[in-house]
């Protein structure tokens, strides 16, 4: 990669890069053909006004004086037409390709193991997908198209000047060698400043969607001045590493400038003095005056266009850092979930997050088709993980884990996930209606449907009694329904897709004793006849689960009815009595 080579210029990421165009590689050509025209079609203009100069002015011919201002009329009309649709294509190409990668990265994202999202800030992927990406695009709208047009430009200048005067084209170039000096150091200095601001960038979006969303934390515990002073250091980053580039910019066009003058001072002074003596014509003067700033313009603009270039060079780096990145899980399951009945096994199954840090140590059990499965253990004690395990949002490292008979990642990962539904926690509803956070989309579920599992599940009530019920736009993540009222939708949703197999994690945890029974009721209905995995704080909701597991440091310490596990007098009797000690 170009930011870890130290390279000027990667023409290995930029062939990467170009893999792209191949899908528009027809539109790509011709923006090509386009481009070497508008270079070629622009140096015609000074031999024409030279050639005006020289035959129709100096020696006056009023016809070939119009005929060749009507020329240079229809020159300029299509150099205007040209220059229009390469850069209308060049755009339409550079936009083309970002959004296929857009649409690649965020694909790669979603596959991604939950363990990558653990150790990854989510403000720098948001940075990846929306502005890392928009500046590929300039790649091909500001970028290569332009810098190939530029060269080709300065090379048929530069011929025609050689062709025209070979004196006068060395006069004129005497102070190029300098100008491509300062264009040199120019770009290093860039593209150190331009990796810098897209780190910057990362962590400013970062720190913003964290505070954002973690505001009232923030609010809560009296951190506004703190969390400011913390922001404007970050911004002061942001700033300098821009100021970088303003610096360069600032010391690097005003060199031009001055080069720029120097050319056409030596070019007045020894072509002014070969005109006088009749070695030089008046019309080849004027033409060199030209052939200057059609020289010094793009010289100065191929800064401009490279420092772009070296921009999107550095965002497709940190693109192809997501794409490359092998995080998934492994699905090479060949057997469809079609018709599983929920008949679980757990069978000496060790699990760690990192390393051999064990969250799991030989879990084993076994629950028969439509049975609720209970978990209970202090924090820590490993019941999350165990869920985490059979959606395979995690893979275990030693054991193995059976549904109907079948190792789990024999089946196809989508085909697995159909069949288990989730109730968690915290409930995470999109900035959507609620209709659309319980279908999820899904054109297979209809309104009715879902009307009859609110009802069914008893949230109808409060859905009906808010404005446009199904309709109500619940805002981002939920926020202005209560947390019973978010769960109570997880419900509804959990019942719609109908799964085999459900998992309620901690569902009662966070709600006031009122949505408890709502929920309690909620939970007896869609748990009725499927095999349930349930996570609880609170006793009172599992006394009725057919087997309560207790676990404790990553071990199923003890296994058993509410009934039984009493009367062994161990942990879970402890837990009990620590619960219901005031009643």
């Amino acid at each position: 990669m170009a930011g870890v080579s130290g390279k000027a210029f990667d023409f290995s990421l930029f062939g990467r890069v170009l893999k792209y165009v191949k899908p528009y590689s027809l539109t790509f050509f011709f923006t090509g053909l386009l481009t070497l025209l508008s270079a070629i079609l622009g140096p015609l203009r000074p031999v024409l006004i030279q050639y005006t100069l020289d035959e129709a002015i100096i020696q006056p011919d009023p016809p070939l004086l119009v005929q060749m201002t009507i020329i240079l009329i229809v020159l300029l009309l299509l150099e205007a037409f040209v220059q229009f649709y390469q850069t209308y294509l060049a755009n339409w190409v550079g936009q083309s390709v970002i959004r296929d990668l857009r649409a690649m990265v965020y694909r790669k994202i979603l596959g991604f193991k939950l363990k990558y999202f653990d150790r990854t800030p989510i403000g720098t992927l948001v940075t990846r997908v929306i502005s890392d990406i928009e500046t590929i695009a300039d790649i091909f709208s500001q970028g290569v198209l332009i810098i190939i047009g530029d060269v080709i430009k300065l090379v048929v200048v530069i011929a025609i000047m050689f062709a025209t005067n070979w004196q006068l084209s060395i006069v004129s170039l005497l102070s190029l060698p300098f100008l491509l000096i300062a264009t040199r150091m120019f770009q290093k200095v860039l593209k150190s400043a331009f990796q810098d601001i897209r780190t910057q960038v990362a962590q400013l979006n970062t720190f913003v969607q964290e505070h954002i969303t973690g505001m009232n934390v923030v609010q809560i515990f009296n951190r506004e001045k703190r969390e400011l002073e913390k922001f404007k250091e970050i911004n002061k980053k942001h700033r300098q590493a821009h100021v970088r580039t303003v610096y360069a910019n600032a010391f690097y066009f005003p060199v031009v400038e001055l080069l720029s003058a120097c050319s056409l001072a030596l070019l007045v002074w020894w072509g002014g003095k070969e005109a006088l003596s009749g070695s030089v014509t008046y019309g080849e003067l004027v033409a060199f005056i030209l052939y200057i700033y059609m020289l010094f313009r793009p010289i100065r603009q191929l800064a401009d266009r490279f420092n772009i270039l070296q921009m999107g060079m550095v965002g497709s780096e940190r693109v192809f850092g997501i794409l490359d990145t092998e995080q998934h899980i492994e699905d090479i399951g060949e057997q469809d979930a079609e018709q599983i009945k929920g008949h679980i096994e757990f069978k000496d199954v060790w699990f760690a997050y990192t390393d051999e840090d064990w969250v799991l140590k030989g879990i084993s059990f076994e629950t028969k088709p439509g049975e609720r499965f209970a978990f209970v253990g202090a924090t820590g004690a490993g019941k999350t993980s165990i869920i985490n395990l059979l959606n395979r949002n995690y893979e275990f490292q030693k054991g193995q884990i059976l549904i109907d008979g079948i190792d789990i990642r024999s089946y196809k990962l989508q085909s697995l996930r159909e069949h288990i539904g989730i109730v968690l926690q915290d409930v995470f509803l999109f900035s959507d209606s609620i209709l659309n956070n319980i279908t999820l989309g899904d054109p297979s579920i209809t309104e009715e449907q879902v009307r009859e599992a609110a009802e069914a599940v008893g949230a109808s009530d409060f859905i009906e009694r808010l404005k446009g019920d199904y309709s109500f736009d619940v805002k981002e993540r939920g926020g202005v329904l209560s947390v019973g009222q978010r769960q109570l939708i997880a419900f509804i949703r959990a019942y719609v897709y109908k799964p085999e197999i459900l998992i309620l994690d901690e569902a009662t945890s966070s709600v006031d004793s009122d949505s408890e029974e709502l929920i309690q009721r909620a939970t007896e209905k869609i748990t009725k006849g499927r095999t349930s995995l349930i996570i609880a704080h609170r006793l009172a909701t599992i006394q009725y689960a057919d087997c309560i597991v207790v676990l404790d440091k990553g071990k199923i310490v003890e296994q058993g009815s509410h009934q039984q596990l009493l009367m062994k007098d161990g942990q879970y009797k402890v837990l009990y009595e620590m619960q219901f000690k005031d009643s």
